[in-house]
């Protein structure tokens, strides 16, 4: 899912790093001093995760987790993912500086509509089809917004010369699809046997602060 650099035209890139600029600027203002310990964990699995790659074609498929990470972090996920973009390309030359920006929003935007979309549903007592519905959610919404903006961003910046490219994107990442919702389907059911507080917490204290956010 990382574009590459050379693809994109100078005003696409600008506009990413624009973009990402107000992402993380939003994601550091929310980001609590209590919610260190989880945002560094999901950049983590965020950054192993994007290191696995699977060749298919001309390219190569991952697993992403941005739509789990996104429905614990919210916002957070911009600084997150920044983190995690900026290691991957210096240790492993995925993507690329100038792409950072365009990256990082492919990444994290479908990851904060993730948040807003599931984090009703995090409960302690959630039932089986809601964890399931959830983790799901969170696969499809993650990689599926991934998938569509970068299919987008190419359209955008090279029309026709980037369908077959976008054809090969969007087909490839069909079963990361399944192992994203899967997974966290996993860790929401770990989650809500181990830590119950901790999905509380989540769906619950969230809701009030951005309420307050928006009333100041």
């Amino acid at each position: 899912m990382h574009l590459s650099e050379g693809v994109l035209h100078m005003p696409v890139l600008l506009a990413g790093v624009a973009l990402a600029g107000v992402g993380v600027a939003v994601g550091l203002r929310r980001l609590e001093s209590e919610r260190l310990p989880l945002t560094a964990l999901f950049a983590a699995a965020f950054f192993v995760a994007g290191t696995i790659h699977v060749p298919v074609g001309i390219g190569s498929v991952h697993l992403i987790l941005n739509g789990m990470a996104g429905l614990f972090l919210g916002w957070a996920v911009f600084p997150a993912f920044l983190i995690a973009l900026l290691l991957q390309v210096l240790f492993f030359s995925f993507g690329g500086f100038a792409v950072l920006g365009v990256n990082l929003c492919v990444m994290a935007l479908p990851a904060v509509a993730a948040h807003y979309l599931l984090r009703g549903y995090l409960k302690p007592d959630m039932g089986a089809m809601a964890k399931l519905f959830t983790g799901l959610g969170a696969g499809i919404i993650g990689v599926g917004g991934a998938g569509a903006l970068a299919s987008l961003v190419l359209a955008l910046d090279g029309g026709k010369h980037y369908q077959d490219l976008i054809a090969l994107l969007l087909l490839s990442h069909l079963p990361v699809f399944v192992l994203d919702g899967i997974i966290s389907y996993g860790v929401i059911s770990l989650l809500s046997k181990m830590y119950p507080s901790a999905l509380q917490s989540i769906g619950t204290s969230l809701n009030v602060d951005d309420n307050k956010r928006c009333t100041q």
